[in-house]
């Protein structure tokens, strides 16, 4: 009875810290040197008071998921200033530097856990750190890196769903222990081009029955969750029938999406009580949206995910730096058009081109359009409420296993 009423405690504790004052990080410090204020708080000789609700700025920042470069992050860098400031939200992690053709963030699990814990000491907000580990061929921990091997979707899903949850949980764990609390996991596509160049060539499927892409993605999604690791369903509303790469123009699939077979995985997952996040793919069908991919559509992610199929969690973009996105729309119009279509986590890999200003420019960006009112302060808020829930149900039990306090996590077990 003692330790329910613990447990009880520590979670409402967690929960109050985020949706009243903050989640702020692991050093005192921060509460004093955080985001500046954007929401009228008096100031004293220049020091920012604080106040009971989250600052503005801290919720615009939580919004933010950006890449980096670098190993490690000395005390004065750059990036690290950032998200100190709350202006970058959330990180991604690269084994490789795009236009360097160099290392970029992950040389070995000590540096790794290192780096980690630097990120999640300096935020001083609800900090999600995401890889992309699907297996085969989309791994960022590399077996000659010292991480664990993992295969491709494509073999997983020529086995049964249990082995492909024990093989998540597996590598859960792991994450789990390098403080990593997102995996932009599982991909959800049907197979239904094996020669598309982004998904069925690169076996990143698990099958062409959607029947069991959804048994396999669920199965994926709940062995990360049993160890605290955030899932990611990709990518809505389904890409395995295109035959373009977004990364490097506009993939349109209009002719090959099938609703009742592409959004089956989606709607079995959410029936089954999906525990973790939902990323949008820059494709576009002309009969869900004449005029925007999925990104940047209140139809698809409004009125068909949020609508019509009942999603309430978190929906992350793809990358923004893709050229389905950036072709197309400038940074501002690429934002304005996300946020308010309902996406809540903006991803800015920073690498497949490099820009060091991008933190700045990006936290600016979206400010700048909630100042105008293009952005309404509820729609920011919105996100920020989700994201909370989010963070606190289970992102916080991969910190746990990292730095060993998980017995301050109970839920993520």
């Amino acid at each position: 009875m003692q330790f329910l009423f613990s447990v009880a405690r520590v979670a409402f504790f967690a929960l109050a810290l985020c949706l009243g004052t903050g989640f702020f990080g692991a050093r005192a410090a921060s509460a004093a040197s955080g985001p500046a204020v954007n929401t009228g708080a008096a100031k004293a000789g220049g020091a920012h008071v604080a106040k009971a609700a989250p600052e503005l700025d801290m919720m615009i920042g939580s919004m933010l998921m950006l890449g980096f470069r670098g190993a490690d992050l000395p005390p004065g860098d750059h990036f690290l200033a950032q998200v100190r400031a709350g202006h970058v939200g959330h990180v991604i992690l690269f084994d490789r530097d795009v236009t360097t053709g160099g290392e970029r963030n992950i040389t070995s699990p000590q540096q790794l856990r290192q780096l980690t814990a630097t990120l999640r000491a300096a935020s001083p907000g609800p900090l999600l750190i995401a890889v992309d580990q699907e297996g085969g061929r989309v791994r960022r921990l590399k077996t000659q890196k010292g991480f664990a091997d993992l295969p491709s979707a494509q073999s997983m899903g020529a086995g049964q769903p249990d082995k492909t949850r024990a093989i998540a949980r597996q590598l859960g764990k792991e994450l789990a222990g390098l403080g990593i609390s997102v995996n932009l996991a599982p991909v959800a596509d049907v197979n239904s081009n094996p020669a598309n160049p982004a998904i069925g060539a690169l076996e990143r499927s698990f099958s062409p029955n959607p029947a069991l892409v959804a048994a396999h993605a669920l199965a994926f999604g709940q062995g990360l969750a049993q160890q605290g690791v955030i899932p990611c369903l990709k990518h809505f509303p389904g890409q395995g029938g295109a035959q373009k790469d977004s990364h490097l123009g506009l993939t349109d699939i209009t002719r090959c999406w099938n609703a009742k077979a592409d959004l089956a995985p989606y709607a079995q997952a959410f029936a089954q009580g999906w525990p973790g996040m939902v990323m949008l793919g820059h494709l576009f069908h002309t009969g869900l949206d004449a005029n925007y991919p999925a990104t940047l559509s209140h139809a698809v992610v409004a009125d068909l995910l949020r609508g019509r199929m009942g999603w309430r969690g978190v929906i992350v973009s793809d990358d923004m730096q893709m050229k389905a996105i950036t072709d197309h729309y400038g940074l501002e119009q690429a934002v304005l058009l996300a946020v308010n279509a309902g996406v809540d986590i903006l991803l800015f890999g920073n690498n497949l081109y490099w820009d060091e200003n991008l933190p700045q420019k990006a936290f600016a960006t979206l400010k700048g359009l909630v100042e105008s009112g293009r952005i309404s302060q509820q729609r920011i808020v919105e996100s920020w409420q989700r994201i909370c829930n989010l963070y606190t149900t289970r992102g916080t039990a991969a910190r746990g296993a990292a730095d060993g306090s998980a017995a301050l996590y109970p839920w993520g077990r």
